[in-house]
């Protein structure tokens, strides 16, 4: 019993960093050290349907839950109190470090890891520079072109929310339909248009349902064929990671108080992280 409420924790927090713009679920999934077992859930999920499905079901639907009951709380803690909400996800993910570097500070140092890393520090970082999608889609009329778009959309998100480092919302963000999903996701309880956000969230939970298992056989091959260099890649993602969430903080007014809870929660939530990292 224990077990299982841990790993909906871990969904839990895995659903809330796929809501902010700039942090990975993948990343937090890897830092609390349920990211192997997410990929093997679901690329070998009818060679063992009853495992897979015990995993899945508790990880997703703290997951689901995260999604439903935080999108509308994230989205104000970031808007009025941006510093210490950034530095909890900061937090949370140096806290997990430690787990990964166990993984690559027995072997040798090789030329080629080390680049990979600087190649996969670089994109999370140019990607960081990028300007956000300045055109917000509308989705007040869904037209079966709209649906399949919708769909692709999904896939394209679901791909970079399983890669650690890349955050999916931001990828949603930049092609236009972040504000848009998030919003139909936050009126699911407004059964007045519940025909309509179907419309929208069908084909693209189809999508992200489908980019998800294509991503998981992906790095489930890189895993098993370049084990070590696809830990360095990764390292390169999520420190990166850490530099552009910090970054968003550039420019941003905060009163000496919320330093100080800010600096709390960090402290707390790297805690939590390695914890969770070792449960």
């Amino acid at each position: 019993m224990k077990n299982k409420i841990v790993l909906m924790i871990k969904g839990f927090l895995f659903g809330i960093a796929n809501i902010i713009p700039g942090v990975s679920g993948g990343t937090l999934a890897l830092t609390m050290g349920v990211y192997e077992d997410l990929i093997e859930s679901i690329s070998h999920f009818f060679k063992d349907v009853k495992k897979s499905l015990k995993f899945l079901c508790v990880f997703g639907l703290g997951a689901i839950l995260s999604i439903l009951l935080m999108s509308k709380v994230i989205s104000l803690s970031l808007d009025k109190f941006p510093f210490p909400t950034t530095l909890f996800f900061v937090g949370l993910i140096i806290g997990g470090i430690p787990l990964l570097t166990r993984k690559v500070r027995k072997n040798k140092v090789k030329p080629f890891n080390v680049l990979l890393f600087l190649i996969t520090f670089g994109v999370v970082i140019g990607m960081a520079f990028m300007q956000e999608g300045n055109n917000v889609v509308s989705l007040s009329n869904v037209t079966p072109w709209m649906m399949f778009l919708l769909f692709i959309v999904g896939m394209v998100a679901a791909a970079t929310m399983v890669i650690p480092g890349v955050s999916g919302s931001f990828v949603l963000m930049l092609l236009g339909f972040y504000k848009p999903v998030v919003n139909t996701v936050s009126q699911l309880t407004d059964f007045s248009m519940l025909g309509h956000n179907l419309l929208v969230l069908v084909p693209f939970g189809i999508g992200v349902l489908l980019g998800i298992v294509l991503i998981a056989k992906l790095i489930e091959f890189l895993f098993n064929k370049y084990e070590l260099s696809t830990y360095y890649a990764i390292l390169g993602f999520l420190i990166a990671s850490i530099f552009t969430l910090c970054a968003t903080l550039f420019g941003v007014d905060f009163s000496n108080i919320e330093v100080v809870v800010g600096v709390v929660l960090f402290v707390i939530a790297a805690v939590i992280g390695y914890k969770l990292g070792d449960a």
